[in-house]
């Protein structure tokens, strides 16, 4: 019995130290794409300022496009209904 508790202990070690390494590896893997990206993986408080930058940068963009698409729309509309209106005066006027 002293054994499967041996064999238990040691399967855990193993297993800690693997999911250590692996855990040291993603945090290597992640600091290399920052890096990558030229950003400062040690610099929290400055890499984080620039992730908000980034998404108040992407909102803004996205809130352009939306009123970009909405003027595109409402002069389409204007200017369907001005030809409509050039039509019936041009048929009453005649």
């Amino acid at each position: 019995m002293s054994d499967t508790l041996e064999i238990r202990a040691i399967v855990a070690a193993v297993l800690a130290e693997q999911q250590g390494q692996s855990k040291a590896l993603a945090e290597e893997a992640a600091a290399a794409v920052l890096r990558a990206f030229g950003l400062d993986d040690e610099d929290h408080r400055e890499l984080r300022a620039d992730f908000q930058h980034l998404r108040r940068w992407r909102k803004r963009v996205e809130q352009a496009q939306s009123l970009t698409f909405k003027a595109v729309i409402g002069t389409l509309a204007t200017g369907f209904i001005a030809v409509v209106w050039m039509g019936v005066k041009a048929f009453l006027g005649k």
